[in-house]
């Protein structure tokens, strides 16, 4: 079953955003990894020495291991940042920063 059904939810229309230049549809209120994770990418970041890939691990912005840049901003943790229409969100590699 959807789980929009089974909590009966009624979000609004679905806003566009993109994702390594990719267009994804996000429901308003979902967070760039629930909006990542409902289109299908489950790894968006890679450690800065050894490239393996991470994305959500504990859910709740304490592990940093969802780190993505969103509007140019590096190292924003996805599983807090609420989605917004036109966000441009690209995956990362360590902290995104140029030192790495």
């Amino acid at each position: 079953m959807n789980p929009l059904e089974l909590a009966r939810a009624r979000p609004g229309p679905a806003r566009t955003v993109t994702f390594d230049g990719r267009p994804l549809e996000a429901l308003p209120g979902q967070t760039v990894a629930a909006a990542l994770w409902a289109a299908g990418v489950t790894s968006w970041r890679s450690t800065r020495d050894t490239g393996r890939p991470r994305g959500v691990f504990c859910g709740i912005g304490v592990c940093f291991d969802c780190l993505v840049t969103v509007n140019d901003r590096p190292s924003q943790r996805a599983c807090l940042v609420p989605v917004r229409p036109g966000d441009v969100i690209r995956s990362q590699r360590g902290t995104g920063r140029d030192d790495d």
